[in-house]
């Protein structure tokens, strides 16, 4: 039972420690594609706004 118990905490923790991983790499994209859209947005304002669309 001691070694269940031990095997189930370690991987509790390995998991929450992916967990952190992978939420740093949502962020990552949710940040680079809310630039991005912001980029594109603002790029097609300006191309209006200039008249060259």
């Amino acid at each position: 039972m001691r070694r269940f118990a031990m095997k189930a905490l370690f991987a509790a923790l390995a998991l929450r420690r992916a967990e952190k991983e992978r939420i740093d790499w949502d962020q990552r994209i949710l940040i680079f594609s809310t630039v991005v859209t912001v980029g594109l947005i603002a790029l097609y304002v300006y191309g209006k706004a200039s008249s060259r669309w």
